[in-house]
């Protein structure tokens, strides 16, 4: 079974190292996720429909809101994988012009050769994660090192413009007021029939210009939004996994701990027992009494 070694979440994203040996479904996330091989065996990821290898000298990048997956095939030995998930913003912050990576086209490729120099970068966040500093301040700066590094070598970002961070451009109005509802109706199954009504489209159309605008379909745009916030929620600590999985309109906490597992290649209580949440007063894990 797949485990999680370290995780650090803050106004960054998250960065985990992560023990691998079950598959991923096709999932998204809404940052510019990057992954590198820590040690183990050689593996693949699929973007999109094509496989990439994740090998000692490569990574795999994947753009926001690019949908992907871990082809690890069953019997396959371990790999341990440190996976970045990084917030567009955090980087805007630090570089004005990195807004640009929440663009669909910040990396042109979905796998290129890493540096030696990378590589060593990748190296030293992998034992800051592993050093588990509470304030994960050292873990930050090796963290923004190494996405520099990454960005300079894989991206065309300074074409790109950059002035505003830019998720996918819902620029139609229906598409639009399809994710107001979306975002409305978390603790609900998703039905594609309700979101087309408040979009005012017929379903087929809907799926059409959703996927035209958004480059994803529109269920699994709901499932990123689903597994963010339970992501957010498992690290607050506030609420029980239980609470969390009826709160997200789940039927059953093992229908939520299969749906997050599938995602994040975890359960829920794994996650919140590993996390680290760097923005947390003084920083440090949710306090223990929400399993």
């Amino acid at each position: 079974m797949s485990k999680a070694m370290r995780i650090h979440q803050g106004s960054f994203g998250r960065v985990a190292l992560l023990d691998m040996d079950n598959a991923l479904i096709h999932h998204a996330h809404p940052h510019c996720h990057v992954l590198i091989k820590a040690s183990g065996a050689d593996t693949r990821f699929a973007v999109g429909e094509q496989l990439y290898p994740l090998r000692d000298d490569t990574a795999v990048l994947v753009n926001s809101w690019e949908a992907h997956s871990y082809a690890h095939q069953p019997g396959a030995p371990r790999t341990v994988i440190l996976a970045l998930y990084i917030e567009p913003r955090w980087l805007g912050a630090m570089q004005r012009e990195l807004n640009a990576s929440g663009n669909p086209g910040f990396f042109a490729q979905s796998c290129g050769e890493l540096t030696p120099y990378i590589r060593r970068l990748a190296d030293r966040m992998a034992a800051e994660l592993l050093y588990d500093d509470p304030s994960g301040e050292r873990m930050e700066e090796a963290l923004f090192d190494l996405m520099i590094a990454i960005i300079d070598r894989f991206s065309e970002w300074r074409t790109l413009g950059g002035t505003r961070y830019a998720a996918p451009a819902a620029g139609d109005f229906r598409i639009r007021q399809a994710i107001l509802f979306m975002r409305g109706t978390l603790g609900e199954e998703f039905d594609a029939a309700r979101v087309a009504a408040a979009a005012g489209l017929s379903r087929a159309h809907m799926f059409r210009l959703f996927q035209q605008t958004m480059a994803i379909t529109p269920a699994l745009y709901f499932n990123v939004l689903r597994m963010e916030a339970a992501i957010d929620a498992m690290a607050a600590g506030l609420e029980s996994a239980t609470e969390v999985s009826g709160r997200l309109g789940f039927s059953a906490p093992s229908h939520f701990s299969r749906f997050f597992r599938n995602h994040q290649g975890v359960t829920p209580t794994e996650y919140r027992r590993v996390v680290n949440l760097v923005d947390r007063p003084g920083g440090g894990r949710p306090e223990a009494g929400h399993a």
